[in-house]
C-alpha cells in the first residue's frame, strides 16, 4: 500500500540531465550562454530605460515594445540561471515545486510573446492602413486591455499544467533529459497513460501558434496590399521600413518554434542534443535579438544609446 501511495506523488527533486552527449563542451556552452544572457539583460533593460525617459517614444508601438522586453526578460530568466548552474557548477537538482513553477513561467511567457507579436502586427496594420485614425484607435485604454488580455490568456492556459502533472503517478524515474523543466520532458517520466497531457499540450501549441500566426499573416497581407497601392516607391520603402523590425522579431520567434516542433515530432533519428540545443535557441534568441534589432532600426533609440554610453 505504501509503495502504491508513493507512486502517486511527485519526486521531491528532479535531476536535470543537461545536454547529453555534449558534457565535454559544458564550459564552452556555459561561456556562450552567459554572454548571451548578460547581453539580453543589458539590451532589454536599456530599451525599457530609454523608452521610459524619452517622452517622444511614449507611443503605442513602443508601449508594446516595453511589454515585449519585459516578457523577454522573464522568459530568459525563468530558465537560463538554472542552465548556467548546470554548466558552470554541475548543479543538476531542482525541487519539484521549483520545476513546476519554472514550467509555468516558461510556457506562459512564450504564449505572452506570441500574443504581443500579434498586437504589434495590429499596431503596424493601423499605422499603415488607417494612419489618420492611429491615435484614436490605439488609445492607452486599448493598449492596457491588450496587455491584460495577453497575461490572462497565458495564465488561463498554463495554470492547469502543474495540476495535471501533480495527478500523474511517478515511479522511480526523476531524470529529465533537458536543461530545464519543459512540459513534455516531465510528462515522459510518469508511469501511467499521459494521453490527455499530450493532447492538451499539442492543442495549446496549435491554438497559440496557429491562431496568432494566422492573424499576423493576415495583417501583413492587408499591410502589403495597402503599401503597393502607394504611388511612389519611396513611400513604399518607408512604409515597409516601419515593419522591418517587427518582421525580424516574428521570424526570430516563430522559425525556431516551428523547426524545433518539426524535429521533435518527425526527426526520430536526430540526436537528443540537437533537440535540446534547438529548444535553447528558441528561448534565448528572441530576448537577445529583439532589443538589438529595434535599437538598430529606431533612430531615437540609437541616439539615446549613444548619449548614454
Amino acid at each position: 500500500m505504501s509503495q502504491m501511495n508513493s507512486t502517486r506523488l511527485l519526486p521531491i527533486q528532479f535531476f536535470l540531465l543537461g545536454i547529453p552527449g555534449l558534457e565535454h563542451l559544458y564550459l564552452y556552452l556555459a561561456f556562450v550562454f552567459t554572454v548571451v544572457y548578460i547581453t539580453s539583460l543589458i539590451g532589454n533593460f536599456t530599451l525599457l530605460f530609454i523608452i521610459r525617459i524619452d517622452r517622444s517614444l511614449h507611443q503605442p508601438m513602443y508601449f508594446f515594445l516595453c511589454m515585449l522586453s519585459s516578457i523577454d526578460l522573464a522568459l530568459s530568466s525563468s530558465t537560463t540561471p538554472k542552465m548556467l548552474g548546470i554548466f558552470w557548477l554541475n548543479s543538476h537538482e531542482i525541487y519539484s515545486e521549483a520545476c513546476l513553477t519554472q514550467m509555468f513561467f516558461l510556457h506562459s511567457c512564450a504564449i505572452m510573446e506570441s500574443a504581443l507579436l500579434l498586437a504589434m502586427a495590429f499596431d503596424r496594420y493601423v499605422a499603415i492602413c488607417n494612419p489618420l485614425r492611429y491615435a484614436s484607435i490605439l488609445t492607452k485604454w486599448l493598449i492596457t486591455h491588450i496587455g491584460m488580455l495577453t497575461v490572462s490568456r497565458a495564465v488561463a492556459l498554463m495554470t492547469p499544467l502543474p495540476f495535471l502533472i501533480k495527478k500523474l503517478p511517478f515511479c522511480s524515474a526523476n531524470i529529465i533529459h533537458h536543461c530545464y523543466c519543459e512540459h513534455m520532458a516531465v510528462v515522459k517520466l510518469a508511469c501511467a497513460d499521459t494521453t490527455f497531457n499530450n493532447i492538451y499540450g499539442i492543442v495549446v501549441a496549435l491554438f497559440i501558434v496557429g491562431l496568432d500566426l494566422m492573424f499576423i499573416i493576415y495583417s501583413y497581407v492587408l499591410i502589403l496590399r495597402a503599401v503597393f497601392r502607394l504611388s511612389s516607391k519611396e513611400a513604399r520603402f518607408k512604409a515597409l521600413g516601419t515593419c522591418a523590425s517587427h518582421i525580424v522579431a516574428i521570424l526570430t520567434f516563430y522559425i525556431p518554434v516551428v523547426l524545433s516542433s518539426v524535429v521533435h515530432r518527425f526527426g526520430k533519428m536526430v540526436p537528443i542534443h540537437i533537440h535540446i540545443l534547438m529548444a535553447n535557441v528558441y528561448l534565448m534568441l528572441p530576448p537577445l535579438l529583439n532589443p538589438i534589432v529595434y535599437g538598430a532600426k529606431t533612430q531615437q533609440i540609437r541616439n539615446r544609446v549613444k548619449s548614454i554610453f
